[in-house]
């Protein structure tokens, strides 16, 4: 059995700005930065020797604060980016409705409104067989895994069985820097928090 925290990157302006970020790639702001030094002495004592990360700077840099404080070691993957947006990249909410009053409508009736870019599905069929490999490479370990409010979404609609939409509808918001915890075996995956 593995265990597997997955935490979403530091706060960005962007985040701050609330811009839909996608793979866009702005860096960790001042806020994102403490949130990153504060989870790093929270989890000082959990046994964690290796870090895995999205390659986009935000959680990259997450990472790296983590791993210093922790002495692992990180490794990046693309797979572990966070969603593609699309034209909805950069954008705040009220720039969406202003500019795509129809995927604004779509978004608010079915949780997903950009015509280009990634689907949630296609999402979590990059992000879960990623977690699977970290799963595979560290058997009966504790790893830690930086991503985005979208892989972790993507992971619990897994675990859940449901849509991504469905999920993010049953739960709360993401914050900067929480944690998740997962357990994986043989390939199943369920959430122990």
């Amino acid at each position: 059995m593995t265990e597997l925290l997955l935490v979403r990157h530091g706060e960005t302006n962007w985040n701050r700005e609330r811009r839909f970020q996608g793979h866009a790639d702005p860096p960790l702001n001042g806020t994102g930065r403490e949130q990153a030094r504060t989870l790093a002495d929270e989890l000082a004592g959990e046994g964690i020797e290796f870090v895995y990360t999205s390659d986009l700077a935000r959680a990259r840099e997450t990472a790296e604060i983590v791993a210093e404080r922790l002495g692992a070691g990180i490794v990046a993957l693309q797979a572990l980016r966070e969603i593609d947006v699309g034209e909805w990249e950069g954008l705040t909410w009220p720039e969406i409705e202003d500019r795509y009053p129809e995927g604004a409508r779509a978004w608010r009736e079915h949780g997903f409104g950009w015509t280009s870019g990634e689907t949630y599905d296609q999402l979590g069929e990059r992000v879960v067989p990623a977690l699977r490999r970290i799963a595979a490479d560290h058997p009966s370990q504790r790893v830690l895994v930086v991503g985005h409010g979208g892989t972790i979404r993507a992971t619990k609609a897994f675990i859940e069985g449901v849509s991504v939409p469905e999920s993010r509808s049953r739960s709360r918001p993401i914050g900067n820097c929480e944690v998740l915890r997962v357990v994986t075996e043989d390939g199943t995956f369920r959430g122990i928090d």
